[in-house]
């Protein structure tokens, strides 16, 4: 933690504001820096409690928290204890319709996947949207289903829970609780997930920074989730598509947790998408969360930049 002081603090109000720090943080070690102090030693859960009181001290112009301060347990690089797949032999790829529409066309587009080399399925029941008159998924009705692909394919499930009354039964049938870009501050519906003991996907919310996505990731860890995993969805459907690439790479690089690529909610179109796929995996994706389906042209939502069973298989080699 850096302590910066108010401009023209005396020695004498800089000794009271030491006095005062030691007081609301006893075990606290401090050392000189430019315009202030350095504040190291005690846990770092207690920092982020405590910076607002030291903002209100006398003499103390800003508090400031590094990354592994504000999230120490999203930055530890710590291996989870277990996770449902497996990231150690390459890009792990989360594929399926963008919506769960009905049982023969998912469960055939769950067996092709398999396939074509899937290494757990989308199975989106629940979908928010814009417009309350757009399809937000087949909601309960499709938890049948699910299981049903689960069963044939032996893949795990990925899906998205929109809100806290959802999690208890997804749990029971799903692996992974996905936490949508809409939702990526919905805290108490990450506390839910993290009581759930199922791992969670966290995407990052349009136009958020590295350290909102990882404060995200901290209330996952710290609530109890034993495995998460991370997707760059992007921001907006630029000329190159939205997906932040080099935050992508440095959410890697500080956290250790895996991080995938969601190529489809930024592309205009299934080309694109699978271009986005490409660039992504070449700037290191751990893997990727994209729509694949059998018959993509029937699809109710998302059609048009959902890739097709062959197209899926070229991402993979299979």
């Amino acid at each position: 933690m850096t302590i910066l002081f108010t401009k023209g603090l005396s020695v004498a109000g800089r000794r009271a504001l030491k006095t005062a720090l030691a007081g609301l943080l006893p075990r606290a070690r401090f050392s000189p820096a430019p315009g202030g102090l350095e504040l190291s030693g005690p846990d770092p859960r207690r920092l982020a409690d405590a910076a607002p009181a030291i903002e209100n001290l006398p003499g103390v112009a800003a508090v400031k928290l590094g990354m592994a301060e504000a999230c120490p347990l999203a930055c530890s690089r710590r291996a989870p204890s277990r996770r449902p797949m497996d990231f150690s032999r390459g890009p792990v790829f989360i594929a399926g319709p963008c919506a769960v529409e009905d049982e023969a066309s998912y469960l055939a587009s769950a067996a092709a996947l398999k396939a074509a080399g899937a290494h757990a399925l989308r199975a989106a029941i629940f979908k928010p949207r814009s417009s309350p008159y757009a399809f937000q998924g087949i909601g309960w009705a499709g938890l049948r289903i699910i299981s049903k692909a689960k069963k044939l394919t032996g893949l795990p499930l990925v899906t998205e829970a929109t809100d806290t009354r959802q999690v208890e039964r997804l749990a029971a049938v799903c692996d992974v609780l996905q936490i949508g870009a809409r939702n990526m501050r919905n805290y108490e519906l990450l506390k839910e997930i993290a009581l759930s003991g199922r791992a969670a996907l966290l995407k990052r919310a349009a136009g958020s920074s590295l350290r909102d996505w990882l404060l995200s990731a901290e209330y996952l860890l710290a609530g109890g989730c034993r495995s998460v995993l991370l997707c760059e969805r992007g921001d907006l459907p630029l000329h190159d598509g939205g997906l932040d690439l080099e935050l992508m790479t440095e959410a890697r690089r500080i956290s250790g947790i895996p991080v995938l690529a969601d190529p489809s909610h930024p592309a205009h179109d299934r080309a694109g998408a699978l271009r986005l796929a490409a660039k992504a995996l070449r700037a290191g994706a751990d893997g990727l969360l994209v729509e694949a389906s059998a018959d993509p042209l029937s699809a109710r939502v998302d059609g048009r930049h959902t890739i097709d069973i062959e197209a899926f298989r070229g991402l993979t080699g299979k």
